[in-house]
């Protein structure tokens, strides 16, 4: 007896000293962001670690083949794949580029809590559809709750909170996960869970999709593209998870109107029609579904797919997009053509896609690393820690940043940087995640662009990271590959 209590006094105190919450939390990561595992044998088919990984799972014929859809994953009858952990090293695909890991996120989130049992980290098979992972974040959040709430740790963090009340839920959910925390609120699953459920944080959540899940279904059409894009085309045609992230609102720019995309151009430009509909079915259903205290970290700065057009079964993608009037009439310049706007965003998810009624908070930020940003980090952290949020000061505008995806060695590639109208007080390195390769490009005015040149003269993942005058940082992961035909080999790195 006399231990139990000493345990309960010294728990808090930790809690006292570190200002934690009583409630639970729940990391959801975002697409590709949970290592999948071959279920019977064990073998991971995403999520190793390392640019040797990387490469040959990108530029040899069989490589990911295992991910790709079955006929019984597409009848329902999944399993054969499993989802493990949350990423845990950096990854990179064609056209979404570099996925940070979430370890930096889930480090920061234990100093919010009197026990790393209090954080649920919540990986999923992200090939499947939105709604089969809601259901199951559903479940999953609520047996977490109900397990926290009967940990010692709890109540002692409990009694030290100004209402004493029982711990509720708060999900942290990036990209795509914010649709499944969404979808994982729908009273239909659990009746209680939006009650039970504090606040809602999403990280660039295309909550009304991205242009850039199109430009993926279209990878191999027409004119040649480099075997990485062709086999994300090829993984992804019959995916229902990036079917879900299908743009939702009036971004075909036909003629001299803006129009939703339909199934049937899924259909012509590589998608499946079927996934397609469902996919709009679904979404029109969860769009109904509120997040509780809802708060939305969106990246902004960056050049980022808005809009598109469709010729001869081949998409174009553009940097603007259509808007309304409050009447919700489209904006026309004085020849009644609809006039474009380019909004932004971080790269994959425009600002208004990753934008629903509720406040935000903008950084300048690729997509996949808001999570890993320490600003980001911290707007969190408030968000955990209270009720009320303070925020950190957000200080400048800090830049945009855009880089090609992937680049082959020894050939001279450009970036560009937005945001600055000088060199002056800006710098760029380029530095390997493995091994002790770093470029410093010089930067330069080009029509008023300002622009680096560089070139990378060995395989591997890099790390492309740009600090603005006002000392903001933004960065983006790019592979660079052998030549075009060369097959990789892992004792070539």
């Amino acid at each position: 007896m006399n231990h139990h209590i000493a345990q309960k006094g010294n728990l808090e105190r930790l809690a006292a000293a570190r200002d934690v919450t009583q409630d639970a939390l729940v990391v959801v990561p975002g697409i590709m962001g949970s290592e999948l595992r071959d279920a019977a044998t064990g073998k991971i088919l995403w999520g190793l670690s390392g640019a040797r990984w990387l490469l040959e799972a990108w530029t040899s014929q069989s490589g990911l083949s295992a991910l790709r859809m079955t006929e019984d994953e597409l009848e329902g009858r999944t399993g054969r794949v499993k989802a493990t952990q949350l990423l845990k090293h950096s990854a990179w695909t064609p056209h979404l580029r570099g996925f940070e890991p979430y370890s930096d996120l889930v480090a920061a989130l234990q100093t919010c809590v009197p026990d790393k049992a209090a954080i649920l980290e919540f990986a999923y098979d992200w090939r499947l559809s939105v709604t089969h992972n809601g259901r199951r974040l559903a479940a999953a959040a609520r047996r977490h709750l109900t397990a926290w709430r009967s940990h010692p740790a709890h109540d002692a963090a409990r009694r030290l909170r100004r209402d004493e009340t029982p711990a509720r839920l708060v999900f942290v959910a990036h990209s795509m996960g914010g649709l499944v925390t969404q979808d994982a609120l729908n009273p239909l699953y659990d009746t209680d869970l939006a009650c039970d459920t504090r606040g809602v944080i999403t990280l660039g959540t295309p909550f009304y999709g991205a242009v850039k899940a199109v430009s993926i279904l279209n990878s191999g059409r027409g004119t040649p593209v480099p075997l990485p894009h062709r086999k994300l085309q090829n993984l992804c045609a019959t995916m229902p998870g990036l079917h879900d992230l299908l743009p939702l609102y009036a971004c075909v720019l036909d003629g001299s109107e803006a129009r939703r995309l339909t199934p049937e151009d899924v259909s012509t430009i590589g998608g499946d029609i079927d996934l397609a509909r469902r996919s709009i079915d679904h979404a029109a259903k969860r769009s109904v579904v509120g997040l509780p205290g809802h708060h939305a970290i969106i990246g902004t700065s960056q050049e980022t797919a808005q809009s598109l057009s469709i010729k001869d079964g081949m998409v174009h993608a553009h940097c603007h997009t259509a808007r309304r009037h409050s009447d919700h009439t489209f904006i026309r310049d004085n020849n009644g053509h609809i006039a474009t706007f380019d909004c932004q965003g971080d790269g994959t998810v425009s600002t208004e896609a990753a934008t629903l009624d509720s406040p935000t908070t903008p950084l300048p930020l690729q997509h996949g690393a808001v999570a890993a940003d320490r600003s980001a980090r911290r707007t969190i952290e408030e968000l955990v820690r209270r009720d009320n949020h303070l925020g950190p000061p957000m200080g400048g505008a800090g830049c945009g940043l855009s880089t090609p995806d992937l680049v082959e060695v020894g050939t001279p590639c450009t970036l560009d940087i937005s945001g600055s109208a000088s060199p002056s007080g800006v710098s760029c390195d380029i530095v390997a995640l493995e091994g002790t390769a770093r470029v410093t490009p010089r930067l330069f005015l080009r029509n008023r662009q300002l622009t680096a040149t560089f070139r990378l003269d060995r395989p591997g993942l890099y790390r492309v990271t740009v600090t603005s005058h006002d000392r903001k940082q933004v960065s983006q992961l790019l592979l660079a590959s052998p030549p075009e035909g060369r097959v990789t080999r892992l004792g070539e790195l």
